[in-house]
């Protein structure tokens, strides 16, 4: 709005300099810019996002498996653990020895985390591995993959907006730092004796 205000306050003016002009001309453009280029750039950036995570989503989906393994027996709390006096999510989780078969048929025995308060042998639980039967991280769903996607999207609209506008204020900063070095040779050229009537003559 300052950009569309400069501009018409300028038309006119008998004291408008270049780069009085110049200046909210580059304020529009900047304007129009943020308000063209962004949008653009984050549907595209999310656009590309969202393609990449819902192909990550589909072949996790086929590579991860959620299988059931039984607790042999429940290990002691990790020294890495938190204090038990404080109460966290994790206080719903134990390691456990357990057994779990892979979808690939093989056996399997060892140190899991298990989402059982209080386990006991022979209490079932659910882990997701590949197809070996090794361990992995829970597969992405699509509506994560989504708002991830959006907020990628979202921050490529901004990261835009404030290049442009970081553009916008360096080459007004360029501007007025050439403009007070012709203010400085102008009172150079005019010299001590400026306003004095009669002196030089």
């Amino acid at each position: 709005m300052r950009a569309i205000s400069g501009l018409w306050r300028w038309r006119h003016n008998p004291l408008r300099r270049t780069t009085d002009l110049v200046e909210a001309w580059v304020a529009l453009v900047a304007l129009l810019l943020i308000l063209v280029v962004g949008p653009v750039s984050g549907a595209l950036v999310g656009g590309v996002a969202q393609d990449a995570l819902q192909r990550s989503v589909r072949e996790q989906r086929e590579s991860r498996h959620l299988v059931t393994a039984t607790v042999v027996r429940e290990l002691d709390r990790s020294p890495l653990d938190a204090d038990p006096e404080t109460a966290t999510g994790r206080d719903l989780r134990s390691r456990v020895l357990a057994d779990w078969t892979a979808p690939d048929g093989t056996a399997h025995h060892g140190t899991l985390i298990a989402s059982l308060q209080k386990p006991y042998p022979g209490d079932h639980f659910t882990i997701w591995t590949d197809q070996h039967g090794r361990m992995v991280a829970r597969p992405l769903d699509s509506a994560t993959a989504a708002t991830h996607a959006v907020l990628a999207g979202f921050g490529a609209a901004l990261l835009t907006a404030g290049l442009v506008e970081g553009g916008r204020r360096l080459m007004v900063w360029r501007m007025v730092r050439r403009r007070y070095a012709r203010w400085d040779q102008a009172w150079d050229r005019a010299g001590p004796d400026w306003g004095r009537t009669g002196t030089g003559s």
